[in-house]
Parts: structure tokens; C-alpha cells; sequence
């Protein structure tokens, strides 16, 4: 079986992925979300012209003056009247223009005594200057959020002053972490002989934090095919479900048989990258099944690549993919071979620099790591200062 290009196991491992039904949330339950639908002004902002300064309302026309001040506009209660030639108001931020004003002269470059105002500085440079134009911000009608938009802090607060207290989301993903080997042990216990800690299960639920996700932690199944497919029984109910180890070719790499037996169907397997190559992914009865490598830096990675992707994807994101961008390298690599490579790096005055240890199983440089360097297969090598992508992580 030949090894599947990147870009073609992300196309196919969102197309396994259908976006969940939506639901309707209030805004301080929508931070991470995306929108399921477009979300559209019910208002317009500002709704009125209003003061962007404290100082005075008047005519441009008008300067250098003398006015008569005739009454004050703040946020929220404006002056009823409109000013007469010759006439301004006193006015504050965010209150809105009275009528006949076109412009705001600052306090500081106002001189007052009593009812009489005069000029005392260079005054406003233009009509309309210090003034919020209404509808600068955003009109009634217009989108304020397109569907598929992730819902960030600044969203929610630009759907508030659009007149909305519900948004409409893709509700949560149930996501099933399945972590597979007669080595493992469970974080935090003893550890005896060639035995190891369970990391991948709390690395990926930690790496799924950020999303609305709920993590389904099903625990340490031996290298049995009755216990996995018992462990598969288990998660029916979830949306994702992912396997961590036993995905090789090994004698005890029995994921693939387990799954088969539970009348999964495989739509690929194994990637043409380093770390990472025995990635599968399928489905399990409603569920998308992924099956990433339990070398923890091959976990991370891919899921990274692929789990991520599938759980925004499903959530309804418009552009699910990770975030590529150039940057310039610190240090020299190597030639690349058949596979694309992700190599960890760190950022040294703005350029991308190579950590030395990238080995699929060492954590200490993968914890060091703040980026991955993207490389294509068969490319030459390059030295400092070349231009490479990057991954950001965190």
C-alpha cells in the first residue's frame, strides 16, 4: 500500500467528518464555538452621530465663534433641541450630536465664561471632525459574523451591541480517547521495569481544551482484541473516537483487526510524513474513528494535522485547517526524503531554528518546541537564512 500525501489524508479525514446539528447558545456560553449560520445586525451602530471627545457641539461653519451655550447632550440623553446659528452644547463621549451640530470642538481648546464660549486653541481641522458617524461601525442588516466563524471574546461583543444575547453554534463533540498497549500505566502511578506512564490520553485532552469539545477518557486497553473491541463498545456515543498505539504492523498492533471485527470500515492508512506514518482513519458505526501513533511526538503531530482539522471541521469551521505560515530559518537542515517531515523548532530573533532531538518519542524537546517546520518531500537541503513554513504550537 503506497503512503498518502498530507494533503490528501486532511481532505479525506474532514470529508469522513459531517458537521453537527446546531444549536442556539447564550453569549456567554459561545466563546470557542463557531457559527453554525450567518449573524446579521439588528441595529445600527453608532445608531446616531455621536461625540467621540468631551467638548462642545456646534457648526463648523461657524468658527471661530463666539457661541452661546445653550445646553448639554450626554451618552444616553441627548439635548431635544436643535442649536440655533450661533448656538452650542455642551457635550460628552458617546452622546449624540443635537440637531444643527456638525462637529465637536475639544474642551481644551475651549474657552467659557458662563453661557459665552469662545475659541482657544487651533479649534477642529474639518466638519465633522471628533464626531462618530452613524453606521460607521457596523449597519442594520449587515453580517456581523459569517457562518463557520470561530466566536472569539471580540465576536461576542460585536454581537452584543448588534442586538443579539443567543448565537448560533454547532453544539459540542463528544470526543473518545482511546489509549492502547501492555506497557502503559496510568499517570501518576508506579512504574516498574520497561513499563511507561500513560501521556497521550492527557496530552490530547489538554490539546483539545481550547475546543468545545468533551473528552471521553476510556482509559488503558491491553494489546487484546477482546479487550479493545470491549473498548470500542464502550464509546458508541461519540462523535470522534481516537486510538492511540497499535496501529503499526506489528504482531500486537491489533487496532486495525479490532476495529475490522467491529465493523468499522478503513478509509486509508498510513501517511507519507515523519513523525507520524501509521495514521489510519475510518468510521465506527456514526463515529469518525482515528487511529494516531503512540510515539507521543507522532501523536501530537498528527493530531495536530488531522485531529484538530476533523473536530473544527465537524464544529463547523469554514477553514479547518491549521494555520501555515513563512518564516525564515535560525539554522541549517538536512535534505528531506519521501516523506514530508514536521520538525520541531523554537523561535531565535524571529527566525525559525531546528531543536536538535526529534526523535518520535522525545517529550523534553517536543515540551521545548514552539513551532513545527513543514518540509516537502524530496527537497534539498537548506541553510540559515532560507525561507520555510511554519506550524505555530502551543
Amino acid at each position: 500500500m503506497s503512503l498518502l500525501p498530507v494533503a490528501e489524508a486532511q481532505a479525506r479525514i474532514l470529508a469522513l467528518g459531517r458537521p453537527v446539528a446546531a444549536e442556539t447558545v447564550s453569549l456567554n456560553a459561545a466563546a470557542g464555538r463557531f457559527a453554525a449560520a450567518d449573524v446579521t445586525a439588528r441595529r445600527t451602530q453608532p445608531a446616531a452621530d455621536l461625540s467621540a471627545m468631551d467638548g462642545y457641539a456646534l457648526r463648523f461653519a461657524e468658527l471661530p465663534g463666539p457661541w452661546t451655550v445653550v445646553g448639554e447632550s450626554a451618552a444616553g440623553a441627548g439635548l431635544d433641541t436643535p442649536l440655533a446659528p450661533g448656538e452650542a452644547a455642551r457635550i460628552f463621549t458617546g452622546a449624540p450630536l443635537p440637531a444643527g451640530a456638525d462637529t465637536v470642538l475639544l474642551q481644551e481648546e475651549a474657552e467659557r465664561d458662563g453661557a459665552r464660549l469662545i475659541l482657544a486653541g487651533e479649534g477642529p481641522p474639518r466638519t465633522g471632525a471628533h464626531v462618530r458617524a452613524a453606521g460607521t461601525d457596523f449597519i442594520a442588516g449587515g453580517t456581523l459574523i459569517a457562518a463557520g466563524a470561530l466566536i472569539t471574546p471580540a465576536r461576542i461583543g460585536l454581537a452584543a451591541v448588534g442586538g443579539h444575547g443567543t448565537l448560533p453554534v454547532r453544539r459540542r463533540l463528544r470526543v473518545a480517547l482511546i489509549s492502547t498497549g501492555d506497557e502503559l500505566v496510568p499517570a501518576g502511578q508506579p512504574v516498574s521495569g520497561t513499563r511507561l506512564p500513560s501521556s497521550n490520553a492527557p496530552m490530547l485532552a489538554a490539546l483539545l481544551g481550547g475546543l468545545a469539545v468533551d473528552v471521553i477518557d476510556a482509559g488503558i486497553v491491553p494489546d487484546r482484541l477482546d479487550a479493545l473491541a470491549a473498548a470500542f463498545a464502550r464509546v458508541v456515543d461519540a462523535d470522534i473516537v481516537v486510538t492511540t498505539g497499535g496501529a503499526s504492523v506489528g504482531d500486537r498492533d491489533l487496532v486495525r483487526p479490532a476495529l475490522a471485527a467491529a465493523g468499522a470500515t478503513i478509509d486509508f492508512w498510513r501517511i507519507a510524513m515523519k513523525p507520524g506514518k501509521p495514521l489510519m482513519a475510518g468510521r465506527l458505526g456514526d463515529a469518525v474513528m482515528v487511529g494516531l501513533p503512540g510515539n507521543p511526538v507522532s501523536a501530537f503531530v498528527t493530531a495536530n494535522l488531522f485531529l484538530l482539522p476533523l473536530v473544527r471541521g465537524m464544529q463547523g469551521a469554514a477553514d479547518p485547517l491549521p494555520r501555515i505560515m513563512p518564516a525564515t530559518l535560525a539554522g541549517p537542515l538536512p535534505a528531506t526524503g519521501v516523506r514530508a517531515e514536521y520538525l520541531r523548532g523554537r523561535w531565535d530573533g524571529g527566525r525559525a531554528m531546528p531543536l536538535s532531538g526529534q526523535d518520535s518519542a522525545a517529550l523534553a524537546s517536543l515540551s521545548a518546541a514552539e513551532l513545527l517546520i513543514a518540509r516537502a518531500p524530496h527537497q534539498a537541503a537548506l541553510p540559515a537564512g532560507a525561507a520555510v513554513e511554519i506550524l505555530p504550537i502551543g
